[in-house]
Order: structure tokens, then C-alpha cells, then sequence
């Protein structure tokens, strides 16, 4: 986004994990100040080295290790640069996949989606990545390097540190290998586009399609009328025009020639079907309709299709900012408040910038989005602490999946308590107490202020 603007005077790529820790152990023992950086998707500021720190780009650190997809069902394990898609494209080939996808997979890297605890489009039917993470190996500042590259289900012998790096943005310090359990691919997978009146009714059919196909539902995501047509005109789509010639129902009828002011939501969601399974979607889809809770909606008929069904929903950032400056949130809210914030923002803002909201509807997860021609003070100030101070008031997170970032850091306290950032705080002084100096620390170099991004 421009946001923030780094300098540094070197940029080091180590190819394995002993330079990592030879780097490391050197900057510590002279007191230089490092910045972790893997695909440099984050949209926090995690990776800019804006006090002219050493770069360490674990992008040449890109091999897979082992997969096992025998012995122990889908375990793979790779090094921290490896691009997530091309992760999703070797599973892919051996009849598996990743159990984490995200629009920036061409250019994210798995130890930056893991320091960063990314959640992305498959959240809802895998989890997050505390469950999909059977080990990973780190390096601490002092260049000690952690071997936790387990690849066991249950292993109850302690403290199960790994989890403190997964989502601890490169704070405790630098994730260089992980091994990831992946589920077996689907026998078929398919997309409905829908459209919803009121995101009342988009509630009511997340609850139903949880009910009645909860066995096969992968994900549920949304986005509302303003960034449906914000993506189907931006250039990007080009001259196929994704977002319109290939979303048509049965009978041709063009998807998008709806009035979208009457929809203020549309979503969607992939499953895995057999002739039951057909069956069940048909029998849901055609409830859904005559109830009301779909105003009109189309099932993919290839995969061509649903491919450009998720390059909508995937296109949505990209579309932001060809349309000028952005500036964006991502949030965790109550179901029942998250498009009540929207709405809340739109009156906050007026008419000076556009109020744009999509997210992953399965897991309570807002992507809000405030475009305008450029970036303007004024339209800041409205905006925040505007945001964080609603968010907070209806016990949600201000970071659903980017982390915190320099964005962030000094406005955990509108999603932490006082005591749980000093309980932070202290625990990452534990850590560096297991360094021969310390002397190069000061309250700057808190877990909040140490960040690796995606």
C-alpha cells in the first residue's frame, strides 16, 4: 500500500539454516538490529526495516524435504522460503492438498504464513494453522537453533513450543523449516456463487449449509454489492471479463445485470460431492431459493468456471488498488455485528471514500476496506481509532490473520488486556535472557514490535 517506507544498507539470503544461525549470532554479539522478510505479501509493515535494520529473505530457502504419504498420511516438510503455490501445485500432484490458501500464494512464502499464523480461504473445513502444524525448527536471536520439526499427531512431553511461533511474526525469531500434516484431495470439488438480499439471510444460510452439509462445505465467503462492483469493472479482469460473461444461471440469465443495490452481500462456498452429496446441494440450493434466502445464484459447470469464480473473489485486492488508495483492516467480529461496523463506517466516513467489505464469512473474519482517490489525513482520522475502539466494544480482534505489523503494535491493548501484553512482554525477555548480552535490548524490542510477514 506505500504505507511504509524501509532502509537498510544490506539485504542477506541465506541458502540453509546454519547461515541463518551464523547471521543471527553475529548481528546479536554486535548489537545489529535484523528484520526477517519472506514474500513481502503482509499488509502490516512486519518486513519494512524502517530503522535500517539487516534484511534476512529466507527466499533461497525454498526445498522440499520429504513428503510422506504412506507411512504417515500427507505429512510434508519444507524450508521457510518455499512459495505457498508452489506447495499447492506439488501436493496437488501426489493427491493431496494445503490445507491453507490465499489470494497471495504466488508470492507468500510458508514461513511467513506460519509466523504470521495465516487462516485464509480454507479455514473453516481445516482449521487454522495451530492444528496443521505438526513441527517446525527456528532460530532464536543468539543463532541457537530450536529442532521442534516433529512430525508426530500427539506428543505430550511439555511445553509444546511450537505454537508460540506460529502467529509470533518473527519476535522469538526465525522460522526456517516446517512440516505440515495435509488432508488427501477431494474425489470432486465444486462452487456455487450466490446472492443474498440482506446479510440477515446470508447468516441464516451459513447456519443451514453448516447443518445439512457440513460434511462437505470448504469454505463460505462473501463479499457485498460495492466490491461485487468494484471487480467486475476494474481493468484487471480484462477483456474476458471474469467477473460477468462466466457468472450466468441455468437458463443464461447474466448474474451480475441484477440491481446489485438490492444485494448488499454475495458469497460463496466449494464442496466435495458425490451423486449423494450432488444430491444434498441440489436439494439445499433449492430450499435456499424458495425460502428466500437466495435471490439468485449459479453452480460452476467446469472447472473453468469455478476458476473464475475464485479469480473474483481472489481479484478483490488487486481491484482496490487499481482503484486508488486503500486503506484496509482486517478483522475478527461476532457474526451477528461484522456487517453492522460496514454500515457504521459507511455514516462515519461519508461521502468522501467508498466503504468496501469481503471476508471469510465461515470464520467471522472482515476484510474492510476504505478506497479513495489518494490517501488523505482527514479520511484517516475518521476512520481511526474509530475502527478499533467499535471493534473492541464488540469484544473482537483488529487482527483476524495479518498480525500486527508495525501497523498494529502499539494498538494491541483494543484486543489484549493490560495483563496479557505484559505476560507477553515478559515472556519474550525470557527468551532473550537465554542470550550471553542483553544489553542490546530496551522496551522497544517487545513481541510487539518484532514482526516477519507472510
Amino acid at each position: 500500500m506505500g504505507k511504509y517506507r524501509g532502509s537498510s544498507k544490506l539485504l542477506l539470503q541465506p541458502k540453509n539454516t546454519e547461515e541463518v544461525s551464523q547471521i543471527l549470532k553475529y548481528c546479536n554479539s554486535r548489537c545489529l538490529a535484523v528484520v526477517p522478510q519472506g514474500g513481502n505479501t503482509g499488509l502490516v509493515g512486519g518486513s519494512v526495516p524502517v530503522f535500517d535494520e539487516v534484511i534476512i529473505n529466507v527466499g533461497l530457502m525454498r526445498n522440499i524435504l520429504s513428503f510422506d504419504k504412506v507411512i504417515v498420511s500427507g505429512v510434508l516438510v519444507c524450508e521457510a522460503g518455499c512459495i505457498l503455490e508452489n506447495l499447492i501445485s506439488f501436493l496437488d500432484d501426489e493427491g493431496f492438498i494445503m490445507p491453507l490458501d490465499l489470494g497471495a500464494k504466488g508470492s507468500c512464502q510458508i514461513g511467513g504464513n506460519v509466523s504470521t499464523n495465516a487462516g485464509g480461504l480454507r479455514l473453516l473445513r481445516y482449521g487454522s494453522l495451530h492444528g496443521s502444524v505438526l513441527g517446525l525448527e527456528a532460530v532464536l536471536a543468539n543463532g541457537t537453533v530450536l529442532d521442534m520439526l516433529g512430525t508426530l499427531r500427539k506428543d505430550n512431553t511439555g511445553y509444546d513450543l511450537k505454537h508460540l511461533f506460529i502467529g509470533s511474526e518473527g519476535s522469538l525469531g526465525i522460522v526456517t523449516k516446517v512440516s505440515i500434516l495435509t488432508p488427501p484431495k477431494l474425489s470432486s470439488v465444486n462452487i456455487a456463487f450466490l446472492a443474498c438480499e440482506d446479510y440477515t439471510s446470508c447468516q441464516k444460510l451459513l447456519l443451514e449449509a453448516k447443518k445439512k452439509l457440513g460434511g462437505i462445505l470448504s469454505a463460505f465467503e462473501f463479499l457485498d454489492s460495492d466490491a461485487m462492483s468494484l471487480v467486475s469493472s476494474t481493468t484487471f479482469l480484462g477483456t474476458e471479463n471474469h467477473g460477468q460473461e462466466v457468472i450466468k444461471d441455468k437458463h443464461g440469465q447474466d448474474f451480475t445485470s441484477i440491481d446489485l443495490r438490492a444485494l448488499p452481500l454475495e458469497f460463496w462456498y466449494s464442496y466435495a460431492s458425490g451423486s449423494i452429496f450432488m444430491e444434498n446441494l441440489e436439494a439445499f440450493l433449492l430450499h435456499s431459493v424458495e425460502s428466500g434466502l437466495v435471490a439468485n445464484g449459479v453452480l460452476a459447470q467446469d472447472i473453468n468456471q469455478a476458476s473464475s469464480f475464485w479469480h473474483i473473489r481472489e481479484g478483490l485486492p488487486e481491484a482496490l488498488m487499481k482503484a486508488g488508495a486503500v486503506y484496509k483492516y482486517d478483522l475478527s467480529l461476532p457474526l451477528e455485528k461484522m456487517y453492522d461496523l460496514v454500515e457504521e463506517m459507511r455514516v462515519q466516513i461519508g461521502p468522501a471514500a467508498k466503504v468496501v467489505a469481503y471476508g471469510h464469512l465461515g470464520d467471522g473474519n472482515l476484510h474492510l476496506n476504505i478506497s479513495a482517490p489518494a490517501y488523505d489525513d482527514n479520511i484517516l482520522a475518521k476512520i481511526e481509532p474509530f475502527v478499533y475502539e467499535w471493534t473492541s466494544k464488540n469484544r473482537g480482534s483488529i487482527s483476524a490473520e495479518h498480525g500486527l505489523g508495525l501497523m498494529k503494535a502499539a494498538k494491541i491493548h483494543y484486543s489484549k488486556s493490560p495483563e496479557t501484553v505484559r505476560l507477553m512482554i515478559d515472556f519474550d525477555y525470557c527468551v532473550f535472557e537465554l542470550l550471553p548480552d542483553t544489553s542490546c535490548l530496551d522496551d522497544n524490542h517487545s513481541i510487539i514490535c518484532l514482526c516477519l510477514s507472510a
